[in-house]
């Protein structure tokens, strides 16, 4: 009895282990599986341990300028989730380091999601589609993220360790909310003065684009997408929910591509790592 209980204590040891520290593999598919319930905007909603994993491998763009030539972000773990009207993905990729501040000479972390705009039987170029057969793509960025997340814009917010004795916009002489202090408070945003939608507070830290080839992307009529990032121990996990394109029927097929841009590595616009196009199935049912 005593050698019995010697031999049996370690393997009960390495079982209570096992479940205290293991988690159970997700289950891997060879294609985007979106399982059908209503679509989580948290990565961390339960409802995502439902949905198969699919592991991506990205690969350079290197096809027109500016190319990126050095590899970054090796791949990408993709889980998606349906209701029929509305679809979610949930990225997760490793980045050790969180670039989500803007500034000159600063670079962001970013990630996208591509669809065709129709689901046809012979899909676009994945390199944002093609003349006359476009693209959807609503694209996420981390520093968006911390605008919703509640860090201010402003020049005392980007750069909190300046040291600043006086803007002209914030003279007493200028009533505050004048035409004249707007006026002046723009020479100091010349993206804003400019009109650039890209900076600045945002509802919501997603912006939807349209593109029927590279050098062509431009916003999307509307925009209804919503999106939400976190920071993970090994980088980061981001939702995006998106309306389900036009012809995409629960049990349909169609494709599916992504992007990441690490902003440490100064990637930016077409210097990124991509996908080409991924299977998708929208699963029908529970």
């Amino acid at each position: 009895m005593r050698t019995l209980s010697r031999l049996a204590l370690p393997a009960v040891i390495l079982c209570l282990l096992a479940a205290a520290g293991c988690r159970r593999a997700p289950q891997r598919t060879n294609e985007v599986v979106a399982v059908s319930q209503a679509p989580p905007l948290s990565p961390n909603d339960a409802a995502w341990n439902q949905a198969p994993e699919y592991l991506a491998k990205l690969l350079l763009q290197d096809l027109v300028e500016p190319r990126l030539m050095t590899p970054s972000t090796p791949e990408l773990l993709v889980r998606a989730i349906t209701d029929g009207s509305d679809i979610a993905f949930r990225l997760q990729w490793a980045d050790p380091a969180q670039n989500d501040l803007p500034g000159s000479g600063r670079f962001l972390d970013a990630c996208a999601v591509q669809l065709p705009k129709t689901n046809d039987a012979k899909p676009p170029a994945p390199q944002m589609g093609e003349p006359g057969r476009p693209v959807q793509i609503t694209f996420w960025r981390a520093d968006w993220q911390a605008s919703v997340n509640g860090r201010g814009d402003t020049i005392r917010d980007l750069y909190p360790n300046a040291s600043i004795d006086h803007y002209p916009f914030e003279a007493s002489s200028l009533e505050k909310g004048s035409t004249a202090q707007k006026e002046m408070a723009k020479r100091y945003a010349p993206a804003e003065a400019a009109g650039n939608r890209r900076v600045g507070p945002r509802a919501m830290p997603v912006e939807d684009m349209v593109a029927e080839g590279p050098g062509t992307l431009a916003p999307a009529p509307s925009s209804r997408s919503k999106g939400q990032g976190v920071r993970t121990r090994e980088g980061w996990a981001v939702v995006i929910v998106r309306p389900v394109p036009d012809g995409l029927t629960p049990g349909a097929r169609t494709v599916v591509a992504f992007a990441v841009w690490d902003g440490g590595r100064q990637e930016v616009g077409a210097r990124k790592m991509r996908t080409g196009w991924i299977p998708l199935l929208m699963r029908a049912g529970k």
